[in-house]
């Protein structure tokens, strides 16, 4: 997130409401555009937990 210039805000955002999601393999990639960027978050949801494995702008 650092490295990346990603808030925290941005990643929860996208997660609660993505522009579109994509399932693979019991992942969940969601997009969302914010500015004039589009962000992917890469996460698993297990058990009510969501582990957020990457973050990127694409």
């Amino acid at each position: 997130m650092i490295e990346r210039e990603i808030k925290f805000e941005y990643i929860q955002e996208t997660i609660e409401f993505p522009g579109y999601t994509i399932k693979n393999n019991g992942k969940t990639e969601a997009h969302k555009n914010i500015g004039n960027k589009n962000l992917k978050v890469v996460y698993i949801n297990e058990h009510n937990f969501i582990n957020v494995v990457t973050v990127i702008w694409k």
